[in-house]
């Protein structure tokens, strides 16, 4: 599964090297742009609550591009910082819970019960995925393993609002995101009991 997470680095640098070359050059700090991606996901979360759920698919996936680019433009820059890595993990868990709770809101006002429960549920798991290697990373251990994390969830969740128009799609996703959640929280804890146990 550290291959699957090197395979994601990868990616994402040839994604986001070109446009970080040109970040370099100007004054913004990767903080500054850390904290541009949250008011993004912000924003989609507005257009979520609003119904605009094609537009607010095609911002999350433009927020979760911008997303990729503070801590390369860090590394680029030399700028990496113990405190810009916390910003970081706290604002995208921020920007993930506006998302959601934006459906939350949509599907409470629908008196969808079911769906409402499906996005808490999503809301958990994803939480639990993050915090699960950071915490494993704080003991010392390997917390790059699981299947399914932010930027997958992201491109889900993107999918599922831009083809919101088709019924049920929005709701699939969210299923998917859901399981496969859970699915890479269960082999975080397994990767964390295989290497306390090993040491």
């Amino acid at each position: 599964m550290t291959g699957l997470s090197e395979v994601r680095g990868v990616v994402a640098r040839c994604l986001t090297q070109p446009v970080v070359s040109l970040l370099a050059r100007t004054k913004l700090s990767p903080n500054l742009v850390s904290c541009m991606g949250l008011l993004l996901n912000i924003g989609a979360a507005v257009l979520i609550v609003l119904g605009h759920l094609v537009a607010a698919g095609l911002v999350v996936l433009f927020a979760g591009f911008f997303d990729m680019l503070d801590g390369a433009l860090a590394r680029l820059t030399n700028r990496v910082t113990r405190f810009g890595g916390i910003l970081d993990s706290t604002l995208d868990r921020l920007a993930e819970a506006a998302l959601l709770l934006g459906l939350l809101a949509v599907f409470a006002r629908g008196g969808l019960v079911a769906e409402s429960l499906l996005v808490g549920l999503a809301l958990v798991g994803s939480l639990l995925v993050s915090y699960l290697r950071a915490r494993m990373e704080a003991q010392g251990l390997d917390g790059r393993v699981g299947i399914f994390t932010r930027p997958e969830r992201v491109i889900l969740l993107a999918a599922g609002l831009l083809l919101s128009r088709f019924d049920g799609v929005l709701v699939v996703a969210l299923i998917v995101i859901t399981a496969l959640s859970y699915f890479t929280v269960g082999q975080r804890l397994f990767a964390a009991w295989r290497q306390t146990r090993a040491g």
